[in-house]
């Protein structure tokens, strides 16, 4: 399968590191014009780089907006006004028990996680919908149905993410705009990597062993038995985006090694 995307600017939101810089690359390679976004300029400089490294020749160009306010997701559309592909990448997370996550913090995270695609989707869908083409990918988690019971306040937010990204499927019926969710599960990006950190320093073993039994001790329903890589969630997401996907919308797109148990 060749996906060309040649003549396409995408915005993919939180992309200087992990799953959103993979996508970036990915995007890029397919052909679009690629704007990453991160809350600091020397971030996004290095990602923009990282890009143009990846895919020598791309159009890679970058956005220093932090998007868990209104101020920063205005900030990002003065700056691109106009886009073809939208990836709502752009979140948080972190283990935290119930009794212990104060209002803040859980006003913090719906911002983040869900308010940020919100308010971009409705400032780009109009745009795609006049154009007759378009693609807005929402990144969701099998934690959207799996809640992890030490991060409550994160599976609300991306469970949130279902409900945004299927109504807005039907919203956009019949317009050639496309809206879906993708589900990762366990996944190797840097974020986890600096969450695995200390025991990787206390065993002395390697990232990728801790990650393994990570996967296998706290998400035993895994049939990959290992945490995915971040290039393998971004081939999903370029996939969504992608002119070979323009029947597949309103859907939850699970890429989770099969950690949710179920068929359906």
């Amino acid at each position: 399968m060749h996906i060309d995307l040649k003549g396409k600017t995408a915005i993919v939101t939180g992309s200087t590191a992990g799953i959103g810089l993979a996508t970036a690359k990915g995007l890029a390679a397919a052909g679009a014009a690629v704007v990453v976004n991160g809350r600091t300029q020397q971030a996004v400089d290095r990602a923009v780089q990282a890009v143009r490294v990846a895919v020598p020749g791309a159009a890679a160009s970058g956005i220093a907006a932090d998007l868990g306010d209104i101020a920063g997701c205005a900030a990002l559309v003065a700056q691109c006004p106009d886009c073809d592909i939208l990836v709502n990448n752009v979140g948080i997370f972190g283990p935290q028990d119930f009794f212990e996550i104060p209002d803040s913090e859980w006003t913090l995270f719906f911002e983040t996680n869900v308010m940020s695609g919100v308010r971009l989707s409705r400032a780009y869908l109009p745009g795609m919908a006049a154009r007759g083409w378009g693609r807005v990918v929402f990144l969701s988690s099998e934690s959207a149905l799996n809640i992890p019971a030490d991060m409550i306040h994160y599976g609300f937010t991306k469970t949130a993410l279902l409900s945004v990204s299927r109504g807005l499927a039907k919203r956009m019926a019949g317009t050639g705009v496309t809206v879906n969710a993708v589900l990762p599960g366990p996944t190797l990006s840097e974020g986890v990597a600096a969450m695995l950190g200390d025991e990787v320093k206390a065993t002395g073993r390697s990232l990728e062993d801790v990650a393994v039994d990570f996967v296998k001790t706290l998400r035993p329903s895994s049939i990959l038995q290992r945490p995915a890589s971040v290039e393998e969630v971004a081939n999903m997401i370029v996939y969504a985006c992608s002119p070979q996907a323009s029947a597949t919308t309103g859907a939850a797109l699970r890429v989770d090694g099969g950690v949710v148990d179920t068929i359906a």
